[in-house]
């Protein structure tokens, strides 16, 4: 059996989550408000690292987002439980993306769906930094893997 968050390069081997919407994540029209769903991604992301990188590599480096790319297709309203995944894409010099998918439990479409792009950032100078080996082995990922 896979440890949680290794090895996640596909929807079907991605890191997930559950998430319940809460009443102040609808907007006036009932449904669950864009800029949630960009938290959600952001989220996802932070709890996946944290979840497969050892503390003395959370010291070293950081993320941040570069670009957020989403679609929304099928509105989360109020006593929707959904289901996050995510997963690495392609990776390049300090920069890698990240796929995200927002989707009720149990549907087969999605409710939003991201592609992020992120730079690593080393902690102490504040300067990008090539995604290592190191990296990709926190993952439990090979770059050739990654779309």
């Amino acid at each position: 059996m896979r440890e949680p968050g290794l090895g996640a390069q596909s929807f079907e081997t991605a890191y997930s989550s559950n998430w319940t919407p809460q009443q102040e994540d609808f907007d006036e029209l009932g449904h669950v408000n864009n800029i949630v769903y960009v938290r959600c991604v952001q989220n996802i992301a932070v709890e996946h690292w944290s979840t497969v990188a050892p503390d003395t590599l959370q010291q070293q480096v950081h993320f941040v987002v570069l670009r957020h790319e989403i679609d929304y297709r099928d509105p989360l309203l109020p006593g929707d439980n959904a289901e996050i995944r995510t997963w690495l894409g392609r990776a390049s010099g300090p920069r890698f993306d990240r796929h995200v998918d927002i989707r009720k439990s149990g549907s087969r479409k999605f409710s939003a769906r991201a592609r992020t792009t992120w730079c690593m950032l080393d902690r102490q100078t504040g300067r990008p930094r090539r995604i290592s080996a190191e990296i990709f082995e926190a993952f439990g990922v090979t770059p050739d893997e990654l779309d």
